[in-house]
Order: structure tokens, then sequence, then C-alpha cells
């Protein structure tokens, strides 16, 4: 049975309850194998049977009070999930606007009664204005909070609204009879007291709080916006171009009607549509805002253009190969949004939580009514530290310490080239020891390139590499296309061959320009009975260096050695030197010779290497370091070192073009920087630490703050925490947790 894996977006979720509950709800449903929602994304994944069907998902949790929003069709990688998120948060922002200065007003009564002597005139205003207002925050303005109250008599699931709701109801129908009879009441009442300034502020600080929340959240998925915006809007296409080159059209169209093999005009200056390949003209591209890389690459015909990167110079036309969702930056914002609706083992702990907290916070709630009468007498107090226990204890804060996180690092990891699977990926990098990296295409450019021309007789060093490229030119082995290739960087103008031919194991021969040629190894040279003995020891410094050293003769006399070598990336030493800054072991695995491994190594700084080792050797390797008790990165290619990612406890695949290695390992460099190892550890680290310091500070405010809303303070001190307290004091605690998830922006990678 296949199973299917979608994301939602729901609507009516508030706190870190909400999410279990809604996650309950979606496992209960027939054919539903798992359920993740992110209270930073306000998303629900959910995997289940091909033959379970949506509504079925969508019941479940309109019984629950939540809705769930079908999917939409995604045409093009423009198409993205903000507007439910900007509809909500203008709707914050229009009860914003009415319900702060209705708490002011409260709050300046409140403060010129204790300061200021009052007439009997205004007071008799006031107390005749303030139901009204009480009424107009509690049933329009806390509509949401009701909806909790309602939500927990139905279907017995509470969470931070219910709470609210409760303490905020509780305070106004105790002011509401108290206004109402307060002449009947008089002689047990003090009718002369009413807490509608406890619904107009508390309500008034939340729906502010949940504003600015919201508003800091949003700021969260600024690198998915950013990478949205990255996307051209139109694509100059080529009709009629195929067969009638002179006579061309050019039409801009949107970029949603573009389709794979579609021609299309690049001119300076513009973003490029769509991946692709040029077929015409040359150019210097800025492939930054996706790769992360300053520097701008030459492109020529042939080179494969990555869509959303920008052309600098030169105009030229290229044939789309990936268009919509299939392009590279569509990929990695998939990618991205994924990781950020993931949820990180750390996470576990404050979900099991606030799953029992709600329950255990009604409870204290009537403890502490029921304290304060039976053991004072004195309900009023009962009353105002019951009310404040049920504001004050906000799962909020615990529910958004980690996915703001999680959204903000995986978000600055996107903006330099560092691409993120998913949030455990990203918690596992930071206990990262040991790094081991494939040397071929990892750590060297996984081409040969020729490094060295040595002549030996009283010729140019061009003439020695001109005659063994002319001799070449014919051949498509890997060496022989690095020789001709540095020939032609030379401009060294080349005959031609006859009679090549290639002798295995051994080289090349042929007649150049009447001369016999024959270019190959020392075995090739002692069958041929060519004397090589005076550059013996050149021989075995060049291989000791790691090179592939090829001996060339003329009509049986040495006249030059070339020796080529897969050279090493620009970054490999800044790279490596990073990570052993930071105190990790690095090694280097291959299944090169030893010799050309130490010599890599050597240059690197690199002490522990694994030669020789075969691709499915290479898993065992690393698993030989993970029983040291280490925590090991593997950095491969992502396809040739699968088994070895899959081992380690973190796979890190070097992106390539437009075939990113997305689903070969746990974290993806497009940049192609060997230095962004080190930076996407780095990153982890900080991210974890941030998650961290929000979930000991949103433990830590509920610890403290409760027992003083309970009055603990008031047997000491006299002080009894006043519920308007408690919902400022609420609201601020899960804005610093994301104001705290927010400064990983700052972090420097």
């Amino acid at each position: 049975m296949n199973n299917v894996k979608k994301t939602f977006d729901v609507k009516g979720m508030r706190c870190a309850s909400c999410v279990n509950v809604i996650e309950r709800a979606l496992k209960k449903v027939d054919g539903v194998s798992d359920a993740s929602v992110n209270l930073a994304t306000n998303k629900a994944t959910v995997k289940y049977s091909e033959h379970t069907s949506e509504h079925d998902l969508v019941s479940a949790l309109k019984d629950k009070g939540y809705e769930l929003v079908m999917e939409q069709p995604k045409n093009n990688v423009n198409h993205v999930d903000h507007m439910s998120h900007t509809t909500d948060q203008n709707k914050l922002k229009e009860n914003v606007l009415v319900s702060i200065p209705i708490a002011a007003i409260s709050i300046l009564y409140m403060l010129w009664e204790i300061f200021f002597p009052m007439s009997y005139t205004i007071k008799e205003f006031f107390h005749h204005l303030f139901p009204l207002l009480a009424t107009y925050m509690m049933f329009v303005v806390g509509r949401p909070y009701l909806a909790g109250v309602w939500r927990f008599i139905k279907t017995r699931s509470a969470d931070m609204d219910t709470l609210v709701g409760i303490g905020t109801l509780v305070a106004f129908l105790y002011s509401f009879i108290v206004t109402a009879f307060e002449g009947p009441l008089a002689q047990y009442l003090n009718t002369e007291h009413n807490y509608y300034d406890v619904t107009i502020i508390v309500i008034g600080f939340l729906t502010l709080g949940k504003f600015l929340e919201e508003r800091a959240k949003s700021r969260t998925s600024d690198a998915i916006k950013k990478l949205v915006g990255l996307q051209a809007k139109t694509a100059r296409v080529v009709r009629n171009g195929k067969d009638l080159p002179a006579g061309r059209q050019e039409l801009d169209i949107p970029i949603e009607e573009v389709k794979v093999d579609d021609l299309i005009r690049v001119r300076p200056g513009e973003k490029i549509p769509v991946d692709g390949v040029i077929i015409e003209g040359e150019s210097s591209i800025n492939e930054s805002m996706v790769t992360g890389e300053s520097m701008p690459v030459d492109k020529t015909v042939g080179a494969l253009v990555i869509g959303a990167t920008i052309n600098k110079s030169g105009s030229f036309i290229m044939k789309a190969t990936k268009v919509g969702a299939d392009t590279m930056l569509a990929q990695i914002i998939k990618l991205v949004e994924d990781a950020q609706g993931s949820k990180a083992p750390i996470q576990r702990m404050a979900d099991k939580v606030s799953e029992i907290f709600v329950p255990a916070v009604l409870i204290i709630a009537v403890i502490t009514f029921l304290g304060w009468v039976l053991l004072t007498g004195n309900y009023v107090n009962g009353l105002v530290s019951m009310i404040s226990v049920l504001i004050i204890a906000c799962p909020c804060a615990m529910g958004l310490a980690t996915p703001t996180a999680i959204m903000v690092g995986t978000g600055k990891g996107a903006e330099h080239g560092i691409l993120f699977k998913d949030a455990q990926s990203l918690e596992m990098a930071s206990q990262i020891n040991s790094v081991v990296f494939d040397k071929t295409g990892t750590l060297t450019h996984g081409k040969p390139e020729v490094t060295d021309v040595v002549p030996v007789a009283k010729i140019k060093q061009s003439e020695v590499l001109r005659i063994a490229a002319s001799l070449e030119k014919g051949s498509e082995h890997s060496l022989a296309e690095a020789i001709v290739k540095k020939a032609e960087v030379e401009k060294l103008k080349l005959g031609d061959a006859t009679k090549f031919q290639a002798v295995a194991g051994h080289g090349v021969e042929g007649i150049v320009a009447k001369d016999k040629v024959i270019f190959g190894n020392r075995r090739f040279m002692d069958r041929e009975k060519v004397d090589y003995k005076s550059v013996t020891e050149s021989i075995g410094k060049l291989e000791d260096e790691g090179k592939t050293v090829m001996l060339l003769a003329v009509n049986n006399k040495l006249i030059g050695i070339i020796a080529v070598a897969d050279t090493l990336k620009e970054s490999a030493k800044a790279g490596i030197k990073a990570l052993q800054g930071k105190g990790i072991e690095v090694a280097i695995i291959t299944g090169d010779n030893q010799r050309a491994a130490n010599a890599i190594a050597k240059k690197l700084g690199i002490e522990r290497v694994f030669a020789e080792v075969l691709p499915d050797q290479k898993e065992a390797e690393v698993r030989k370091i993970q029983s040291e008790e280490k925590k090991v990165a593997m950095v491969g290619d992502g396809v040739n070192d699968a088994p070895a990612l899959a081992a380690a406890d973190v796979g890190i695949a070097m992106g390539s073009g437009t075939d990113v290695a997305i689903e070969a390992a746990d974290i993806t460099l497009i940049n192609k920087d060997l230095r962004s190892v080190a930076s996407s550890i780095e990153l982890s680290k900080k991210t974890v630490k941030s998650i961290k310091t929000n979930l000991f500070w949103a433990f830590a405010y509920n610890v403290i703050l409760i027992p003083v809303a309970m009055g603990a303070l008031f047997p000491f001190w006299g002080i009894l925490l006043n519920p308007i307290f408690a919902g400022a004091a609420m609201a601020l605690s899960s804005v610093s947790v994301v104001s705290n998830s927010l400064l990983l922006k700052r972090v420097k990678i």
C-alpha cells in the first residue's frame, strides 16, 4: 500500500496545546500513519494511505474546532502560502488598534484613581462605561478565547485560549453580577470593586502580544520569501527560431507558461527565468543568490544555467530543461519548507510537557481558589489568584521555542547555500566531532589537470606539451583530455597524429610530423628501450606528490615529462583548517592508492587517511570511527558515497550544478564551498543553543510565576499578583522567545 505525505495549512492554532490536540486528532483517522504539526508555520504534515480521504482529515479537525486547508495546486515557484498568515495578522492588527486605546483608558483610570481624588460624576461615568467596554472586549476582541472555552466544553480538549477564556470570563461574570445586583448583594460582597479592568486590559495585552508574536513569526520565514522573490516573473521566449534563425520572433510570456525545450533569450542584467543550457552566446553569471558564491561564473555554449541567477554581461539563448517545481530554486524552497516544518528531537520534551500542562493548570487554578477560600475565607483573593494562574500559565512560549529557532536557522543556512534536510539533521550536526571527506570530487575537482611539464632535452616546455597533445587529441581518455585542454589554454597549434594506437596499461603511440612518438609510463619506456635514468629522481618526487607521471619520447629519445593530477578545490585548505580550529577531527577516505591519498592529506594537514577503500567498504570505515564513540559527518558527492552518507550521523553532500543531491544526504552544500562544512556545524550549534535558551526561559517562566500567581508571596509581603500583570507577562514570554530566535539572523557563517 502506497503512502502519501502532504503538508496542509491549519487555521485556529494558537499554542503548544493546539499542536498536541491536532496531532492526536489526525492520528486517529483511519490510514494515517504519522502527523506532525508545527506551531511556528501553522502547518500539519500528514503521512497517510492513498485510500484515506483528505475530507476525513478535514472533518477530524473540524470536530476539534480547527480548520485544515486543502492543498492548492502550485503552478510555479512563486506560489507560497503566506496569504492566510497575512490575513490573520491583519485581523489581529485591527483588533489591536481598537483594544489598545480601550485598555489605555482603563489603565489611566486606575492610575487616576490611585494618585488623584476623583469626583462622584467621573466615577459614575466610568462605572457605566467599563461594563460596555468589557463586554466589547470579551465578546468581540476576545472571541478566540471564548471559542477555547467552548472547545473545552464540547471536546474536553483545553489549550491556552481555554485558560485565558475561563480567567477573563470569570472576571467579567463576577463583575457583571456585582454591577447588576449591587443593591441586594451589598451586604455580602464588596460592590465597590469589580474586575472589568482585568477583562479589558488582559485581553488588550494578549491581543497586542499575539500580534507582535505573529509579526515576529512572519520574520522567521524571511528566507523563504527571499528565495521566492528571486524568481523571474516573465521569460523572453524565442518562437519559430528552430528553423528560421534569421527571422526569430521573441515574445515576453509569464514564467508559468514556459515549457521544457523552449528557447529563451536572456539579455544583460536580466534574471535567468528557468534552469537550462546555453545553446548560443556566452556570458558571466552571478549565481550568489542561489549558491552563495559571490564571484560571477563564466558560461559558454553547453554550460548549465540556474533559474533566478542574474546574467551580468552578454546576451545568450538557452534551452529550458527544468521548469516550475522541477527547477533548482523550487527544490531549494521545498527543502527549506520541509525542514522548517519538521520537528527536532529536542522538541519532544516540550510537546510532552505541554500535553499535560493545560489540564494541570486548570487543576492548579481550582486548588488555588479552594485553598484561599478554605484557609482564609477570602474568596475575592482566591478569585483573583485563580484568574492570575489561568492567565499567566502560557504554553505558547514552550510551543514556539523550538520551531522558531529551526525556521531561522534553516533559513539562514539556505541564504548561504547550506540546505538542511530536516530539523533532526540541524540538531544532530551540533554534536559532530569527526568529519570524513571523500577525496575525489569532494576535496578535489574530480577532473585531472596538467600540473607539471618538464623538458628533458634542449627543447621548450611548450613544444613538449604540443607534441603530447597532438598525439593525444584523438584519444577519449581523461588524462588525454587534460593534456589537450592545457595545450588549448596555451593556444598551441597542434599537429595531426597517424597510426595512433593505445597500448593497454602502458600509454599511447603514433606518428606526429613523421616522428615516432610514444607517451606513457615507465613500463612503456622499458618496453621500447627508452633511457629515463636521468629523471628517475624527478619522477619519484612527482609521484610522491600524488601525481600521475607520463614520459614523452620522440624516436626513442626522452624529451620530457608531463605530470597530471586531480587538483584540490580552492576552498579545501581553508575548509579543513576551519574544522580543525573547532577541535573537530578530520579524515580522508578514498579509493586511490596510499601515496596519492597521503600527498593530498599532507597538503591539507590531515593525519588520518583511509586509502584504497572500495565504495562498498566506505560505510564500514565510517562505522569504525563511530565505534570510537564519535559523532561522524561524512562529506561526499551524494551519489557514489550513498552508503557511507547514510551510515554517518550526518551525511553532507556537495551540490553540483542543477543536479543537487538533495535526497542523498542530511545536508546539501549547493555553494560547493568546503568552508561551509564548518559553517553548517557552527550554525547548528548556535541554533541548538537558541532552542535550549528558549526552552529554559519558557519553563522557568512557568515554574517561577505560577506559584507567585497562586499567592506564594502574600504571606510574607502581602503581594498578590494582579491578573493584569499576569496577562502582560504571558504576552511578553512568547514575544521574547521568538525575538531570541530571530537573533540567529545575526550569526556570521
